[in-house]
């Protein structure tokens, strides 16, 4: 078990304001008590974790260690191709057992003190267990098959793995939803390659990320980049798209059907105001990868997961709590195995878009830190996302609005039960 350093309060911690999800008590972002509560109930509840990429661990023997929430985990593909994952803690003494990123290796042993275990978590061995010479060593009673790394659901969908502690979560589709798996198989199903990845820390709450990414109304005023070089503004053809439950999104916009509304020449748009050219045009070059017309899409799923594709550039991300306020945040960029070499160089520069230090993504890594630096010192207080109406609902007409911003908080207050 999961020793608590905080203990789970009865009543719900936070008393949510009566406008519901149109309201976020800024409590949320800076209290260590929900944040604990969080990894019992969110990352350690019935929710589907995404763990790695079926890529990632395309061999026997291949191991990648991830995180659901701030609980270390080993993924594994064992000798019959089997995927399984497990708490990256020694049954003996709780070391980490996988030190590595990546590692491809027979067995996972731990260095303390030799904790032997097979791909699928369960003991092999342990050293010295039957003591030196016939003195010292494990009990008559000790039993290898009553210690082993503890084991998580696993599932998979559009070669991402997804892992899960509650044995209450319901099967993977059904917690994604139609329109979610149409999209993720969109851009995931396919043959991947990993083309890069890289990850950073941000200081600032993991939720003021979640909202981050479902937050469509921030990109044409925030990202100078976006709005300038017309990659993705509000009046391009576009639309927001809940799951049902109304946890996971889609944004989508499409660069070919742009016609410049009058809001972006009369409002004090700052985005929209620069004439500028660049060095290399040859970077907003791309190709019709879809029949859709889509050139610029983020989707989530709940709590941490983020796929994209800005023109042809390919990525995921996914984000781990370090605290109350810290987050890591990993970026891994794919190409296909069927790209040719010039797409697959396409791929590659147009990854200077997003990342750590991207032309569009460098703002995100600051903004958020602002939000809770703003709002630490003040928990009594609420933000107010009315942008687009009250409600968590999809909207193809407009992404003018935080709707999936308020789906993510849908989703958080029933987990956690803030009514």
């Amino acid at each position: 078990m999961n020793a608590r350093i905080f203990p789970v309060a009865a009543e719900p911690l936070v008393e949510w304001p009566a406008e519901g999800v149109a309201r976020v008590p800024f409590q949320v972002f800076s209290d260590q008590a929900v944040y604990q509560q969080e990894q019992e109930k969110i990352f350690r509840g019935p929710v589907w974790n995404y763990l790695c990429l079926e890529v990632e661990i395309a061999n026997s023997g291949d191991v990648r260690t991830s995180w659901v929430g701030d609980t270390p985990i080993i993924v594994t593909r064992d000798e019959q191709g089997k995927i399984h994952a497990m708490v990256n803690r020694c049954a003996h003494k709780g070391a980490l057992v996988s030190l590595k990123d990546r590692d491809n290796v027979p067995s996972l042993t731990c260095v303390y003190h030799a904790w032997n275990y097979k791909l699928d978590g369960t003991l092999n061995s342990a050293a010295f267990r039957n003591g030196i010479r016939g003195k010292g060593g494990m009990p008559d009673d000790f039993d290898t098959s009553k210690h082993r790394l503890q084991p998580l659901r696993v599932a998979t969908f559009s070669g991402i793995v997804f892992g899960t502690f509650s044995e209450e979560t319901p099967p993977l589709e059904e917690f994604l939803g139609e329109p979610i798996m149409k999209f993720l198989a969109r851009n995931m199903d396919h043959p991947l390659q990993i083309l890069g990845t890289h990850s950073q820390i941000i200081h600032n709450n993991w939720k003021l990320y979640a909202e981050n990414v479902r937050d469509s109304y921030h990109a044409t005023l925030l990202h100078t980049f976006y709005t300038t070089f017309k990659v993705n503004r509000l009046d391009m053809d576009g639309g927001i798209v809940l799951s049902d439950k109304k946890w996971h999104h889609i944004s989508y916009a499409k660069r070919a059907t742009l016609e410049v509304a009058d809001e972006y020449k009369t409002e004090q748009i700052h985005s929209a105001s620069y004439n500028s050219a660049l060095a290399g045009p040859e970077l907003l070059d791309a190709w019709d990868g879809f029949d859709d017309n889509i050139t610029h899409s983020i989707q989530t799923v709940f709590p941490n997961f983020v796929s994209q594709l800005t023109l042809n550039s390919l990525a995921v991300r996914f984000f781990v709590p370090r605290g109350v306020d810290k987050t890591e945040l990993y970026w891994i960029f794919l190409g296909y195995k069927t790209d040719t070499p010039e797409q697959t160089k396409m791929r590659v520069m147009q990854g200077n878009l997003t990342g750590a230090a991207g032309l569009v993504a460098l703002e995100d890594g600051c903004i958020n830190s602002f939000v809770q630096r703003g709002t630490r010192s003040s928990p009594d207080v609420a933000s107010f996302i009315e942008m687009g109406g009250k409600v968590a609902e999809s909207n193809e007409s407009s992404r003018a609005t935080e709707a999936s911003v308020r789906g993510f908080w849908h989703g958080y207050r029933e987990i956690m039960g803030f009514k």
